[in-house]
């Protein structure tokens, strides 16, 4: 496909059809794609294809992520140290040429792996976010949100990277948690108007140093204790003194509200900070956040480490707040027992140096769910960083109702997942400190304060008189200029871009809007369609729907899927060093892409469930899906071939079962159609699924005797002009979805056409359901005759009469008349099937079957209650008239109550001593009695099976015509003679003779020895 260029092809025929757009977020380009990547390629692909087939121009750009965390975090650590070391030794234009010189590093395995998949995507007018022309956008994109008042700064708690020396998004910091342990201590805090203690809980020792009050809640009670263990008295939660002091009796020296304790000094666990208590540091104060739910019920306070924490501690008056750490998280020298010590390590120092002063009440070690960098898998820390902000508040409500004009796949996501978080969004830092981004396009007046926001490269020359041709920091941030009447001269602050917000920016940025392509993007903003993993609902999903929102006020996308995390077979994340998966090049090396793409798309993946992968899976891929197809089509061509047959449009459709598999293919069509514009991918390849195993395992296994005919009547001509058209059609309903096996399908049969056609099944129109061909009573029916086969051959079973030999007779039973007409034309295929010389139809279905009812206990017992037994017994006692009722409406009441077919099942079983098989569809009654003539027949049938195996295994074609010599005893000699013209038909026979033979292939049979020798005539 790659080499005819078919993509090309298909944009060159679609270039004047409308408009689908697509967005594709950008990958990172520091890494290889894995199956996660590929669950979502796979996605955007099918769909793409599909609306191209539909006749719309959809084109596919191909993006890379190119700023951030992860490349520098890869400079760092070739370079062995700090991002800052780094700028601080080479300086900054060098370490951003590092960055630049790695940034693609993986492009080439990501374009083959991708085109492997199948993937039709534009890799050649790619989009790289480190292009001027895309940061130029993002800065117009700011510039609008700073013109609206979207954007301020502010000194916020926040999630803190230590190891990338970072500020984190509220939802990359939520991204990675896993179970660590912890060290919990409770401190005692000496108050200063009593020889007492207040206790308090933390499980961050090291924010202790930083420790400038405590809070109480004000309505919770306190008691006052006589701890004689530690010759103390000491204030707790008088709810949570048994935690504290389990099974030890305790003499409660005062009891008083919260909010008595409120304003009273202690003094401070550590001296570095103790001048602050002339500020209002070291004191009580009290809020309602505080719970009882753990610790002592009061909280130790440290303002630069806590939401909370800064929140109370400002309100009560105390507005300074002490951070004694560097940019790595280690303390600087005004901790001076613990300088240069990261904070995670100076732990059980500080615990230490409590325990030499009798300050520790307790310590033990916790267990929980703590957030790491997801980035570079370290703790996060939360501390107050000036940052810039995205006022998402403002905006929060708009943002709410535009998630509802979204259709999300799977739905719950909508008011699950991506709702919650919408409603709970908080405001955005979107500035980090960091060297390789696209720079804040802010300037500030070093004397007088003002700022200057600006949002295009002109405006930078108009102010400057410089044209830069790149908006990296080592290009601008020397950049400054002055305004007339003014003092001082602007400079850019130093921050760049969370690269977040590049990824929020793409669908504007990726044209260079507004200056270029204005007028086409507005035609076609919001995008038609966009998908990527669950984990991006807190991530690219939100920062499309939040500047979509500041920008023109509607969502930045209509329809989305939303894809679940594959797991490794084993359950847990795949990786590299755990080697627990198999690579995606070498699986579709083995299996191929289809096999692949089928797998993931046939889970729970498309549904945002969580998958784990196995490769077996793939493998089954192969073996129920490409195999059946691809010998379907071998199958046809083989035939085909031998007869020369060519499609004629005069073909005709009396063959009932023809007339059955075009409805059954246009059903699916309708299907399909209908489930792709919804884009719900999981109610889509099942039903592909279920075709395929009705055209092979039914329809072309039931017809086989059309294409063996000698002539080549209408007959057969039909035969083939319907397995053609299903296969074709079949063929470009699956292109989407299977787009190697499709083409090679579609490129077998073009051969039998006479007239043109398209070049590709890539380039046909979508199948689209023809109304008049569909026969919904004739599917109901071969369904019916479907299930009457199934449950034959399992009552052959149980009788034990093997399915060569006939039985004389058997009576297909159902009540209702229109039903068994509508089976009766199926009755040849019926006798054929199940190997039955008569078969006989019967509305007397009570006379063999027994109907019951029984109430489902799942169901009704939510809904019923105490009242179930009543009605269990009701629904077991129901009266034939009203099982038939109930079979003919679905539904029937009892005492008041409508019950449903959910609610109430039915059970059928043959009554004593008939030979009858039943399901809710149809019953079939038997007659077992074997006469000679029928065993005759049925050893026969086994005689030409063994005959059949012989000439595969000597290599001979299916249309070598063979002399047949066969030694064998009575009374199989005497059966073999009365059936030979049977015989010689089935096996391609020219001559017989039964005479000795001393070379030939020996059989056991049921009725004696049999010797075969087989030769070419």
């Amino acid at each position: 496909m790659e080499r005819e260029k078919y993509f090309q092809k298909s944009l060159e025929q679609s270039s004047d059809k409308p408009e689908y757009v697509f967005y594709d977020g950008p990958p990172f380009a520091t890494g290889l794609p894995h199956h996660g990547h590929l669950v979502a390629s796979t996605i955007k692909d099918i769909i793409p294809r599909y609306q191209t087939m539909l006749g719309r121009h959809v084109e596919r750009r191909f993006g890379w992520d190119c700023h951030g965390l992860p490349i520098e975090h890869e400079i760092d650590k070739s370079l062995g140290m700090s991002a800052k070391e780094a700028v601080e030794s080479l300086g900054i234009s060098r370490y951003n040429n590092e960055c630049r010189g790695i940034v693609q590093r993986y492009t080439q395995e990501w374009e083959k792996t991708v085109s492997r998949l199948g993937r039709w995507v534009d890799f050649e007018n790619d989009y790289r976010t480190m292009e001027p022309w895309f940061m130029e956008t993002v800065w117009w994109v700011f510039k609008q949100l700073w013109d609206k008042g979207l954007v301020y700064k502010g000194e916020k708690v926040v999630a803190y990277s230590t190891e990338l020396e970072t500020v984190l998004s509220n939802f990359e910091a939520s991204s990675n948690y896993k179970d660590v342990q912890d060290p919990a201590v409770t401190v005692l805090f000496k108050l200063e108007d009593e020889d007492a203690y207040i206790a308090a809980w933390t499980t961050t020792p090291w924010t202790l140093p930083s420790n400038l009050a405590l809070c109480v809640g004000p309505d919770i009670d306190y008691i006052k204790v006589k701890d004689e263990e530690r010759g103390k008295a000491i204030w707790i939660a008088e709810a949570l003194k048994e935690s504290l002091y389990k099974d030890v009796e305790l003499e409660i020296l005062e009891r008083v509200k919260g909010q008595e304790l409120a304003e009273r000094r202690y003094q401070p666990l550590f001296p570095y900070f103790q001048k602050l208590a002339d500020n209002g540091a070291f004191k009580v104060m009290s809020d309602d956040y505080v719970s009882t739910e753990s610790g002592t019920g009061i909280v130790h306070m440290a303002p630069a480490f806590g939401e909370d924490d800064q929140r109370v501690c400002k309100e009560h008056g105390l507005t300074e707040s002490v951070c004694p750490l560097d940019s790595r998280g280690r303390f600087t020298d005004a901790v001076t027992d613990f300088a240069n010590q990261y904070v995670k390590d100076a732990d059980k120092g500080i615990i230490k140096l409590l325990k030499e002063q009798g300050l520790v009440f307790k310590q033990e070690t916790l267990v929980h769910s703590y957030p790491l960098c997801p980035r570079s898998d370290t703790p996060i820390i939360y501390r107050a960083v000036p940052s810039w902000y995205i006022q998402v508040t403002a905006i929060r409500d708009k943002l709410v109702e535009n998630n509802r004009q979204i259709n999300w796949v799977p739905n719950h996501i909508q008011e699950g997942r991506m709702g919650k978080w919408l409603e709970g969004a908080i405001d955005w830092a979107v500035s980090r400190n960091r060297y390789w981004g696209t720079p804040l396009p802010i300037w500030i007046n070093d004397k007088t304060g003002s700022q200057v926001c600006l949002g295009s490269i002109q405006e930078l020359k108009e102010l400057t008189g410089v044209e830069v041709e790149d908006l990296h920091r080592d290009y601008v941030d020397e950049l400054t200029f002055t305004k007339d009447g003014e003092e001082g001269v602007y400079r850019r602050i130093p921050e760049v871009f969370d690269c977040w917000f590049e990824s929020g920016s793409m669908p504007y940025a990726q044209v260079h809007y507004p200056f270029e392509n204005k007028e086409k993007f507005e035609k076609n903003f919001p995008a038609a369609f966009i998908a990527e993993g669950v984990d991006q609902t807190r991530g690219w999903f939100y920062t499309l729907q939040v500047l979509s929102e500041c920008l023109f006020g509607k969502p930045a996308f209509n329809n989305v899927i939303v894809n679940g995390i594959v797991m490794a077979e084993d359950g847990k994340k795949m990786s590299k060093r755990l080697k627990n998966y198999t690579a995606p090049d070498i699986l579709m090396e083995q299996y191929g892409a289809d096999a692949l793409r089928l797998y993931l798309i046939n889970s729970g993946l498309v549904k945002a469930e969580e998958q784990r992968f196995a490769d077996t899976g793939v493998q089954e891929m192969v073996r129920q899906v490409l195999l059946p197809w691809y010998n379907g089509f071998k199958f046809f061509k083989t035939y085909a071939d031998i007869d020369g047959w060519k499609a004629n449009e005069s073909a005709g459709q009396d063959n009932i079962l023809d007339q059955w598999i075009v409805s059954r293919l246009e059903t699916l069509k309708e299907k399909v159609n209908a489930e792709m514009q919804a884009y719900r991918l999981y109610n889509v390849v099942p039903p592909l699924f279920d075709f395929l195993e009705q055209l092979t395992n039914w329809y072309i296994r039931l017809n086989r005797s059309r294409f063996w005919q000698k002539e080549m009547n209408q007959d057969k001509q039909d035969a083939y002009a319907t397995l053609h058209y299903c296969l074709e059609t079949f063929s470009q309903l699956m292109a989407p979805f299977a787009p190697f096996l499709s083409e090679h399908v579609y490129q077998g049969l073009k051969a039998y056409h006479q007239g043109e056609v398209s070049e590709s099944v890539h380039l046909c129109d979508y199948p689209r359901p023809e109304v008049e061909k569909r026969k919904p009573a004739l599917e109901a029916s071969v369904e019916r005759f479907q299930h009457l086969v199934t449950m034959g051959r399992q009552k052959r079973n149980d009788l034990k009469i093997k399915l060569k030999t006939p039985l004389g007779r058997a009576t297909v039973l159902h009540k209702d008349a229109h039903v068994l007409d509508d089976v009766k034309q199926l009755a040849s295929y019926i006798e054929a099937e199940l190997n039955i010389k008569q078969v006989e139809f019967s509305t007397n279905e009570s006379d063999y079957i027994y109907v019951y009812a029984k109430a489902n206990f799942p169901v009704l017992g939510k809904r019923l209650g105490k009242r179930m037994k009543h009605f269990a017994a009701l629904i077991q006692n129901m009266t034939e008239q009203q099982l038939d009722v109930f079979q003919e409406r679905g539904q029937i009441e009892l005492d008041g109550v409508v019950f449903t077919e959910d609610e109430i099942v039915l059970y059928r079983q043959a009554k004593e001593g008939v030979n009858a098989v039943s399901n809710r569809f149809i019953s079939m009654e038997f007659d077992p009695e074997l006469t000679e003539e029928l065993i005759a027949e049925g050893a026969v049938r086994e005689v030409v099976n063994r005959i059949q195996k012989q000439r595969k295994s000597e290599g001979l074609e299916v249309t070598d015509r063979i002399h047949l010599a066969v030694e064998v005893q009575e009374p199989l000699s005497n059966w073999i003679r009365i059936h030979e013209a049977y015989l010689k038909e089935e096996t391609l026979t020219e001559t017989i003779v039964f005479e000795a033979v001393e070379s030939g292939e020996k059989h056991n049979t049921e009725h004696g020895e049999l010797i075969i020798k087989v030769s070419k005539a």
